[in-house]
């Protein structure tokens, strides 16, 4: 699952953010793709961890919405940075958590949080540098190191929104049901790895894990969406529920009221089935809302 960590601060922006002008913020909005409105059965049978909540299935409507193919680049938040001047929490604090297997110097790291030997404290990591000082944002890559509050201060720059857990699960669904994947039931449909997961015997990296991969990696689902299944959890706007989700019919969900922690869906490059077999559809975790890590980021959203 996501890095758990310990809260460190309330991870809101220092001061307000200010909208982008109306030719930015249109220009952004028109990036987005529809996805139609309807009845969609959302979840899982059962569940692997029943404190994950992502079972048993439950109806729910959604009315139509909008959704970016990907999640949030680090071209896309770099503009966002450079006309607002926004400042990461882990900017701000001056770290950040990296997986062992990416630092060349692991020993010089402590771990973080204390227990999970395979997440290390790195001075320096933020959304500029995922791997500490002397790494590179690449700008096809999803943006990572940045909390639910930085992505939230995405969204009101750009006039958009967070999905809400359902229309995030029925985007990623790619318009099939009861399905384990964007593509059907089968991990390696005709044999061929199709998500950015762990290949490795976990924590120790096989040759093709090498942390996130470009947002159009891999082939898109049945509404134009990109890894909605592996690379990067991804923030959503919803708390997330400590008791069973409701069964349903649902229409329009918008989870608890409160929560001990905010949603993240899609699993990542860490998740294995040794240790965090969260890479499906229906996959869920929670993390708290000022909690930056080196394996989450996020998509946008609109109403239709």
């Amino acid at each position: 699952m996501a890095a758990v960590t310990k809260p460190r601060a309330d991870g809101a922006a220092a001061t307000p953010v200010q909208p982008a002008d109306a030719a930015t913020r249109a220009a952004l909005a028109k990036k987005l793709v529809a996805i139609p409105g309807g009845f969609f059965d959302m979840g899982a049978r059962q569940s692997r961890f029943p404190g994950d909540h992502d079972a048993p299935r439950r109806r729910v409507r959604l009315a139509p919405f909008r959704i970016s193919p990907v999640a949030c680049t680090n071209a896309q938040f770099a503009r966002f940075v450079a006309a607002t001047g926004h400042v990461t929490l882990a900017e701000a604090e001056g770290w950040s958590s990296v997986f062992v297997g990416l630092l060349d110097r692991p020993d010089d790291c402590p771990q973080s949080p204390p227990g999970l030997p395979w997440w290390r404290r790195v001075e320096g990591a933020c959304w500029r540098a995922p791997r500490g000082p002397g790494s590179v944002a690449l700008d096809d890559h999803p943006v990572v190191h940045v909390t639910w509050h930085d992505a939230q201060a995405y969204c009101r720059w750009a006039g958009l929104c967070l999905p809400t857990e359902a229309q995030w699960e029925r985007a990623a669904r790619g318009g099939l049901d009861r399905r384990k994947f964007p593509w059907g039931s089968e991990m390696r449909p005709g044999g061929r790895i199709a998500m950015n997961v762990f290949e490795g015997a976990f924590p120790v990296p096989g040759p093709a894990d090498t942390g996130t991969v470009p947002v159009t990696a891999f082939a898109p689902n049945g509404y134009g969406l990109y890894n909605t299944c592996g690379n990067v959890w991804e923030w959503v706007a919803d708390r997330f529920a400590d008791a069973p989700l409701p069964k349903g019919p649902l229409t329009d969900p918008t989870g608890p009221d409160t929560g001990p922690g905010r949603v993240q869906r899609g699993g990542s490059y860490l998740c294995h089935p040794s240790y965090c077999d969260r890479y499906f559809v229906h996959s869920r975790t929670a993390n708290d809302p000022g909690s930056p890590t080196g394996n989450a980021g996020f998509r946008v959203a609109a109403p239709a």
